[in-house]
């Protein structure tokens, strides 16, 4: 046989077996309990090669093209709910038999939490109660932005504050939004001006997990973690799919894609991009008030992270995120170029540019120094009818801690720096006399903060956590926020956590208050505003069980909040006037909160969860109820997988009776109704990755009963000029703030498609 021959052998080997020199291929089934798990991924690491089980939970992976740096690779398995697995195949010792995989079902107990201790530890390791909701919790009802997602969590409620331009924040446990932290990867990014918009601009192609802590964390996140944290955990770039779409519209032709790509830029970079746009342009006004029942939007979000690869797993990343949002409401007759800021017809019109960068670094030496930054840089041109509110803000935050283990102690020691500088058109930064505004003054605050933490094990069985930050303000001068928490878990069926601690806030009403802006009425400060301070008790038992069929878990908490030097918005004394004072009393925010998860051996799962509160304020011995704080709440979530890739959900969000702010002579109702939010959903996965699913959002139609803006016949008008109301309205003041506690949206369907490249 000449070489010409032979050459022209080995190469026709060469191309029959590219990779190995033997056909490579592996097949089998993926299964739970001795039933199949269909349209699990069964993929190689560190490849884009990648199969779906069929119907049955049977594969079949070609190998062929696989051209691994080494003689073996690593075969991972997953399937929605349950654990990953790993497997280790060498390429020589392939061969015909079946490779079966049997997955075990993730309870999400022992998942990896930060938003207690700031570094990584297992969620059953905290000796503070977390919560957890990963992306698949928040598509059981889709919704184009994380304030409209969280209304499925049990004691967490997104309120809307202004019936016009659909401003809204997030209450924790009958807690105003402003004592609710919002972080991005640990980062303190949503706060101050970005409150008021920034919720709905958080698109949720983003987020891989949202991590809720329930009462202050205020010795490790300082100012503003009075009522809680809501951190956002970003995906990150390894276990992200190379290619992800995620397109849904809904009958009120409200449109939003979330699109997502990952790529490598070099051999130890990857990236991540993330765009979502959301856009509603109808002019709806089903209640016949003259006004736009939802306001107008058109906004796009743009996420792009990077993950460098470094010697021993060092850690080092980068994200940012630019946000552009034009959203307007008000009467169905404006137009931007002829009423905007005008007194002819009423609109609030408000622009918004946001841009925001994350970054975190870890020191190149042996023990474990992180350094973390975050900046962000928000513009908002806008008009409250004709009260122009233009303003700046810059925030610069920066962070580093010493994490370090000795015996059986998890120490934590770090420090901290924000800058905060704003600027508006408002008295909010101006020096004013009687003839009006003598000097722009922007405020610039700077805060530094030192804390320490130790999470000490003294048992097995018992765990201690000892927190303390110090903080230096240079109106408040120094702020001291100890923390005392105790995990007693005698087994892993029962777990027990109380926490104490103390949280503070420095009040920036001009930044956080929406009502300061709109309406008519007059915005006073009585005097130089102090500090805001709060004491609370949290008592929570967790008890996890499996039964004869199926598994049982249980979550009940207890929760105490007093309040001194809370900032007070008056808006009952006089209807004319908003005023700010500290007051001169007390808040309690008390209650107990329960979550009962159900998951069966039958393809359901069941999630219940119920709210008990009572919020007041005490002044003067004279009691009043806060408004947006209803006795009683809940959530009910039930998701059923039915045969061949069918899901069905079914959601409600309820709330009892809540006391609403009104003005003098008010003709509607102090306290709401108790209402019924209910959404179903209907999901279909095909064997190559893609669902289609749709739904009804608020099934029952459920729609304010009240008029949510007071004296809409006349927005520029006030008491006595001589318009004579619609039959049956006193004349009241105009006011289209906080009268909410429901959807102004009726019944609505949407229909969607996702598909992920693996």
């Amino acid at each position: 046989m000449n070489k010409l021959n032979i050459y022209l052998i080995l190469s026709y080997c060469l191309f029959l077996f590219p990779s190995f020199g033997v056909a490579q291929q592996i097949k089998g089934n993926v299964y739970s309990n001795e039933k199949p798990l269909p349209f699990a991924s069964i993929s190689v690491e560190k490849t884009n090669i990648g199969v779906l089980t069929d119907e049955n939970g049977f594969y079949e992976l070609s190998l062929n093209t696989v051209q691994p740096e080494t003689d073996s690779i690593i075969i991972k398995v997953e399937y929605v709910g349950y654990k990953a697995k790993f497997h280790k195949i060498i390429l020589t010792e392939i061969n015909s038999s079946n490779l079966n995989f049997q997955l075990q079902e993730d309870d999400n107990m022992d998942e990896i939490v930060i938003s207690t201790s700031l570094k990584p530890i297992l969620k059953s390791d905290s000796a503070i109660p977390i919560e957890i909701y990963t992306q698949k919790f928040f598509q059981k009802n889709p919704s184009a932005n994380l304030f409209e997602g969280l209304q499925l969590v049990n004691g967490v409620q997104p309120q809307l504050n202004c019936n016009v331009c659909n401003t809204g924040d997030i209450h924790i446990n009958g807690m105003e939004g402003a004592y609710t932290m919002i972080l991005i990867d640990g980062m303190p990014i949503i706060s101050s001006l970005a409150s008021v918009y920034g919720m709905s601009g958080i698109p949720m192609s983003m987020i891989e997990r949202v991590e809720i802590v329930k009462g202050p964390a205020s010795s490790l996140y300082g100012t503003e973690a009075m009522g809680g944290i809501i951190n956002i955990i970003t995906k990150k770039t390894d276990t992200s799919p190379i290619f992800s779409m995620d397109l849904f519209s809904t009958s009120w032709l409200e449109h939003n894609l979330d699109l997502t790509t990952k790529f490598n830029a070099g051999e130890k970079t990857q990236s991540l991009l993330g765009i979502n746009y959301f856009k509603f342009g109808e002019r709806y006004d089903k209640n016949e008030d003259g006004f736009t029942d939802v306001t107008q939007q058109n906004r796009i979000s743009i996420f792009n992270k990077w993950d460098f690869e470094r010697k021993q797993n060092r850690i080092v990343n980068l994200a940012m995120r630019y946000l552009y949002e034009d959203r307007w409401g008000g009467q169905t007759n404006w137009d931007r170029k002829e009423h905007r800021g005008s007194d002819e017809i009423y609109a609030e019109s408000i622009f918004t540019n946001r841009v925001e960068v994350i970054g975190q670094y870890q020191l190149p030496i042996s023990q474990k120094i992180m350094t973390q930054f975050s900046y962000n840089w928000h513009n908002q041109n806008s008009f409250y009818g004709t009260e122009s509110y233009q303003a700046n803000q810059q925030v610069v935050f920066g962070q580093a801690y010493w994490d370090s283990q000795y015996k059986n102690h998890s120490l934590l020691l770090g420090t901290s720096f924000k800058y905060t500088y704003y600027d508006d058109d408002t008295r909010g930064t101006g020096i004013y006399d009687e003839n009006g505004i003598v000097k722009n003054k922007p405020m610039k605050k700077p805060i530094i903060g030192i804390f320490i933490q130790d999470q000490w094990e003294i048992h097995k069985n018992h765990t201690i956590l000892l927190g303390y930050r110090l903080d230096y303000d240079k109106t408040h001068q120094f702020i001291h926020s100890p923390r005392l928490a105790y995990k007693y878990m005698p087994n892993p069926q029962n777990t027990v956590r109380l926490s104490m601690g103390t949280g503070f806030r420095v009040v920036n009403v001009f930044t956080e208050d929406h009502r300061a802006l709109t309406g008519a009425r007059e915005v006073i400060i009585n005097s130089d505003l102090k500090p805001e301070e709060s004491y609370n008790a949290n008592l929570n038992y967790v008890f996890t069980t499996p039964f004869s069929f199926g598994m049982l878990n249980f979550d009940i908490t207890g929760f105490y909040t007093y309040f001194t030097n809370k900032i007070d918005a008056d808006t009952d004394t006089d209807q004319t006037k908003i005023v700010y004072n500290n007051l001169d009393g007390y808040a309690v925010s008390k209650g107990i909160s329960i979550n009962l998860e159900a998951k069966f051996d039958i393809p359901l799962r069941l999630l219940i969860g119920g709210s008990y509160m009572d919020v007041y304020r005490q002044e003067e011995n004279i009691r009043k109820t806060l408004y947006h704080a209803p006795k009683w709440s809940g959530t009910f979530l039930a998701s059923y997988h039915f045969k061949n890739g069918w899901n069905s959900d079914f959601t409600v969000d309820w709330k009892g009776p809540m006391r609403l702010p009104r003005v003098d002579n008010d003709y509607r109702n102090e306290y709401s109704p108790t209402i019924f939010l209910a959404n179903v959903q209907l999901t279909k996965t095909f064997v190559n990755g893609i669902e289609v699913y749709g739904g009804v959002k608020n099934i029952f139609n459920i729609l304010p009963k009240s008029d949510a803006i007071a004296r809409w016949w006349d927005p520029f008008g006030e008491p006595g000029n001589g318009i004579t109301p619609p039959e049956g309205r006193t004349d009241v003041i105009f006011e289209p703030n906080d009268y909410s506690y429901t959807p102004m949206q009726g019944s609505r369907v949407f229909l969607g498609i996702r598909y992920a490249l693996r």
